[in-house]
């Protein structure tokens, strides 16, 4: 880590000290510091990891005993660009609400937060693959104009850190604005994403194994997207991880 990004972070926890009273900004109710991204630990405590078993694929829970890896139903009638897909967290609770406020209501103090969920659960499953780099899935410009931020490429910037591997946000972009995935289902956001991502011209993948970095993961509409684009850019493998999975 540089020497100055250490003292730099500290004076930033300072400040936001001034701004926000240090309790939790879910519970409004325990104390909460800047580091934990004023998330309280009694509100940590209802964080739902997700943990085997699970679908090989694309990571969906399962509820039950298993012995043997399986690949859940949705994963064999779909067309899958990526290897695997991983979650650290139940998108429900706390992690929905942080995320949610994160997104469109610029708390950016739940970054702590949420990038802690994402690199506790990723790093020892990723280091022991040895990624190439980390891509955050891209937002249209007019969105990430009107947003002022980029949430993946932030928490993507987190993972990659502690890594110690290249956050590429140039190499992958958003040719089309479409429309807003909330009400729709699997098999129309399937259609939704069809073409709308793609590499810069040029863009040269061979053998690198790429890991794409997401807030949530609902249907993998999106994030196949991404791996679509980077797999025809010659990329050798694609996986992707996200902070919350819906169920």
């Amino acid at each position: 880590m540089t020497a100055w990004v250490k003292p730099l972070r500290h004076w930033f926890n300072t400040g936001l000290a001034f701004v926000y009273p240090e309790v939790c900004q879910l519970c409004q109710t325990a104390r909460a510091t800047p580091a934990e991204g004023f998330v309280c630990a009694a509100c940590r405590q209802k964080v739902k990891p997700i943990q085997p078993p699970h679908c090989g694929r694309c990571g969906l829970p399962f509820d039950g005993a298993l012995t043997t890896d399986f690949e859940c139903t949705n994963c064999r009638d779909m067309d899958l660009h990526f290897s695997s897909a991983r979650a650290a967290a139940v998108s429900q609770g706390v992690v929905r609400e942080a995320i949610h406020r994160y997104k469109y209501q610029r708390a950016l103090w739940f970054e702590p937060f949420l990038a802690g969920l994402l690199v506790e659960a990723a790093v020892p499953v990723l280091r022991g693959t040895k990624p190439s780099l980390v891509v955050p899935v891209p937002l249209h410009p007019v969105r990430e104009r009107e947003r002022e931020f980029n949430q993946a490429a932030r928490l993507g910037a987190r993972l990659a850190g502690a890594l110690g591997v290249p956050l590429n946000t140039k190499l992958l972009r958003r040719v089309s604005l479409t429309v807003t995935q909330t009400q729709l289902t699997r098999r129309q956001r399937a259609e939704n994403m069809r073409g709308v991502f793609a590499c810069h011209p040029g863009v040269r993948l061979a053998g690198q194994k790429v890991v794409v970095v997401d807030d949530v993961f609902t249907t993998g509409a999106t994030t196949n997207a991404c791996a679509q684009a980077l797999r025809r850019a010659g990329a050798a493998e694609v996986c992707v991880w996200t902070v919350a999975r819906g169920i």
